[in-house]
């Protein structure tokens, strides 16, 4: 029944001007706005922030007004812009689930929300978010507004099934009964190394939620497979770290205070140029794994939207020149010139001296790094002659 979903989903269209008020009034929130505020009287803060208001009837107004200036300010900051190749989906009525290698916490979706608005597509992208991640009622009312919709964090195998198939038929439902696009990374957390591979348990849980075939439980959240590329990676630099501190010592876990560095780093941090590529969705060819056994279905359908992701990197110079040094060849000198060499190793450099830690193996974390601008190229290179 919908009204199953009331825990996890988003606030409807009937609830916003309610939430809209609890927010005005909310003391940690007003906290919050005072310290980003200093200067403004809490009068013509809350005048502000009322007047803002005005007209954010639904989820979409809200991200309309609030989300997209923000997304176009870290763009205009923070990059070189963002390009969107999308010829192989329509801009129409149908809705879609996108899944996507994962280069960023927060703007993953954030961007692409920008780029389907900026592109004419009816509407944006519902997303999950873990509730560990809800501090505050605030936060959680704040996401809501933002169409995000929550995922329940640190439970036993017989809670976290539960758990997972009301994700599951959620999305569903959001796709087909609620007309809304899904955007849902490919694995859990981020590839450090930049080898983007599907996790068959992601794909298994987004079959659970409806009946059928596991062909005919996906084909109806028409999954399209999504290419980020990113020329530079803020958090290279920090990944690399990890993977030293991880190899000094197999115990070691990132603090909070590291996650929350990763996160301000991914936002605010120099990408150059961003793009975003939309393979054709898998309906296409799903029928033709029908036969298969389950588990070797879910193992193919992974395998090819491995593919498609690959398939659609945007490569940049410095990817090409990062597979000749990890190589050691010259393979790809043709793809860069020897300034755009030279301006990559630089960047490299000024990355490595921004690690700070004890022992610090400066080949060990060149070659993290090299392995990450790297292997785009080599898995782009195998889907295309594959």
């Amino acid at each position: 029944m919908v009204s199953d979903f009331d825990a996890i989903r988003p606030y409807n269209d009937d609830e916003i001007p309610g939430v809209v008020n609890e927010l005005l009034h909310d003391r940690l929130m007003n906290a919050q706005l005072k310290a980003l505020l200093p200067w403004l009287p809490k009068w013509l803060r809350n005048g502000v922030i009322r007047l803002a208001f005005i007209g954010v009837h639904s989820t979409l107004d809200f991200q309309l007004r609030f989300m997209k200036p923000i997304v176009k300010y870290i763009l205009r900051k923070c990059s070189n812009g963002a390009t969107f190749e999308h010829s192989k989906i329509t801009a129409g009525e149908e809705r879609y689930t996108f899944m996507s290698n994962h280069r960023d916490i927060v703007l993953d979706s954030a961007i692409l929300d920008y780029l389907l608005y900026k592109n004419k597509f009816p509407t944006t992208c519902e997303i999950a978010i873990g509730d560990n991640l809800l501090i505050y009622p605030w936060i959680e009312k704040v996401v809501k507004l933002n169409k995000a919709f929550t995922v329940r964090r640190g439970l036993g195998s017989k809670d976290l099934l539960k758990s997972s198939m009301l994700m599951s038929q959620y999305i569903h439902y959001a796709v087909n009964e609620k007309h809304e696009n899904i955007w849902i990374a490919q694995r859990e957390g981020r590839a450090k190394d930049s080898n983007d591979v599907t996790q068959e348990s992601v794909l298994k849980m987004l079959a659970m939620g409806a009946e059928g075939t596991p062909v005919e439980q996906l084909r109806e959240l028409y999954i399209v497979p999504l290419t980020i590329s990113y020329e530079y990676d803020p958090c290279d630099y920090l990944k690399a770290t990890e993977f030293q501190l991880k190899r000094d010592d197999p115990a070691y876990k990132k603090s909070k205070a590291d996650d929350e560095k990763n996160m301000r780093e991914g936002i605010w941090g120099f990408k150059g140029g961003i793009h975003y590529e939309a393979a054709p969705c898998i309906n296409t060819w799903l029928d033709e794994l029908k036969d298969l056994p389950r588990n070797e279905f879910f193992t193919e359908v992974a395998h090819r939207i491995d593919k498609q992701i690959h398939a659609g990197y945007k490569l940049f110079p410095g990817n090409y020149v990062a597979a000749d040094l990890l190589q050691g060849s010259q393979e790809y000198v043709s793809f860069y010139t020897e300034k755009q060499k030279t301006q990559f190793l630089n960047y490299l450099q000024q990355r490595l001296n921004k690690i700070e830690i004890e022992n610090k193996d400066n080949a060990f974390l060149r070659e993290r790094m090299l392995t990450m601008y790297a292997n785009p190229v080599f898995n782009k290179q195998k889907a295309l002659n594959s």
